[in-house]
């Protein structure tokens, strides 16, 4: 009972973003928003975003189970680098630095620790009787 999000092309570092990342991993859905809404680092408005378009997919994939029993959390969270924007900087005596402007790529997954038996009862007798 998985869910997926991705966030691609995101114009910081993967070094600043991978410390914002650091803060949720492993954390339950709900204290992961609470930390990410007060955190003032500027990947973590776009990590919120990211964890709600998570838990908003969990919700679609999984329609006859209540968001609060579910009792959500984070199972993995990966920041790689992406596309590297490549810009040169006048030097002084004729010559020039490079500029390295960094992209990354973050995918979220969110899993649920404990589903009522009810619901998964449901769902196999659902998958038997078609």
């Amino acid at each position: 009972m998985e869910a997926l999000a991705k966030l691609r092309n995101v114009p910081t570092s993967p070094r600043k973003m991978r410390m914002v990342a650091d803060l949720i991993r492993g954390q339950k859905v709900n204290k992961a928003l609470t930390l990410l809404k007060y955190e003032s680092k500027e990947g973590a408005a776009r990590l919120e975003k990211l964890l709600l378009s998570a838990i908003s997919n969990w919700q679609n994939a999984n329609e006859d189970v209540r968001l609060e029993e579910a009792d959500l959390y984070i199972k993995s969270i990966t920041v790689d680098g992406g596309k590297i924007l490549k810009r040169y900087r006048p030097a002084p005596q004729g010559r020039a630095h490079r500029i390295r402007k960094r992209s990354n790529h973050v995918t979220l997954i969110i899993d649920s620790q404990n589903i009522p038996e009810e619901v998964v009862e449901n769902s196999e007798n659902n998958d038997t009787k078609e």
